[in-house]
């Protein structure tokens, strides 16, 4: 017995429509960096080019002189290392995707690079954890109504996905799968470390009172808003009505605002400070590093050390009681 094809085979030899393929092909050049990535290279690409016109010199291609005087110039202006070091990735991008040599590969601007990164260079500057004491003092005061509900689900949810601010504010309601007996699985669609979107399941359980239970906090607000798809985190006006998708400044300012709000310092608060704050959390209760590493899907121990080693100096601490 012959089997029909299930599907057509496509003809090898008809005429290429290229303008589609060509306009696909653009499409799937803009997909290759995240979007967040896109807007901050063009941002500093503009930049050097207003700078190159300034000072008549041709940024595409660069000369490697001309690059290494930019950097230069932006370090003795004042400019972070990690600025200007993205100011150099945008502009080896940019000569990637002409097709040109990279004017940052020659030795002239290696040793320019090397000698601000020694010169000018800082140890990063972490965010502040907001450890649970923290996130128990800033949904203490939060007032009733939906933009009290909204924050508490934020700060909750945040808190125990170990949520970067990016994956937090991506969450539609359909990537929560509620659990009544354990809590709540979220699927992180695509993040920092996953760009291809292969995707992770993160499981969030009960919180052990009410009041500071990420999975009610996340229900309570999703029923008051009477969200049934569609983004799960929105705006909320001073009228009470609820807007479109909140971006990542508004998980930082709103972070902020709560801290302020608490008593507590607001100067390293940032979007990142609940995932930092359930890493220190859980090593301070004695949580293995695996189980921090799986909640907050880092792929490398740098970073969870770190935390550990934090809460490590204040756990086993040859100062304490001696005075």
């Amino acid at each position: 017995m012959t089997l029909p094809d299930l599907a057509p085979t496509p003809d090898l030899h008809a005429p290429l429509d290229r303008p589609a393929l060509l306009e696909a092909a653009r499409g799937y050049v803009e997909a290759a960096k995240a979007p967040n990535t896109r807007r901050a290279y063009r941002t500093q690409w503009r930049t050097f080019a207003a700078w190159c016109e300034r000072y008549g010199r041709e940024p595409l291609p660069a000369a490697p002189a001309t690059l290494a005087l930019f950097l230069t110039a932006r370090a003795q202006a004042g400019l972070k290392v990690a600025s200007l070091g993205l100011a150099l990735s945008a502009i080896r991008a940019a000569h990637g995707d002409a097709g040109l040599a990279d004017p940052a590969a020659t030795p002239e601007v290696r040793t320019v690079w090397e000698g601000i990164r020694r010169t000018h260079g800082a140890a990063p500057c972490c965010a502040a954890p907001l450890t649970a004491d923290a996130v128990r003092a800033l949904v203490a005061g939060l007032p009733p109504g939906l933009r009290g509900a909204r924050d508490r689900a934020l700060v909750l949810l945040g808190f125990g996905g170990a949520l970067r601010r990016s994956e937090l504010v991506a969450l539609d309601v359909q990537d929560l799968t509620f659990d009544p007996a354990r809590g709540v699985v979220v699927r992180v669609r695509r993040s920092k470390t996953d760009q291809t979107a292969e995707g992770a399941d993160v499981a969030v359980p009960f919180g052990s009172r009410a009041e500071v239970c990420p999975v009610r906090a996340v229900e309570a607000w999703r029923d008051a808003a009477g969200l049934r798809e569609g983004a799960l985190l929105r705006s909320v006006d001073r009228h009470g009505r609820v807007g479109g998708r909140l971006d990542g400044r508004d998980v930082a300012r709103t972070l902020k605002e709560l801290a302020a709000r608490a008593g507590l310092a607001t100067g390293l608060v940032s979007g990142h400070s609940l995932r930092a704050g359930l890493a220190t959390t859980a090593a301070l209760a004695g949580r293995g590093d695996r189980a921090i590493m799986a909640q907050g899907r880092w792929k490398s121990r740098t970073m969870v050390d770190r935390y550990v080693r934090t809460a490590d100096s204040w756990r086993d601490n040859a100062a304490a009681g001696l005075l």
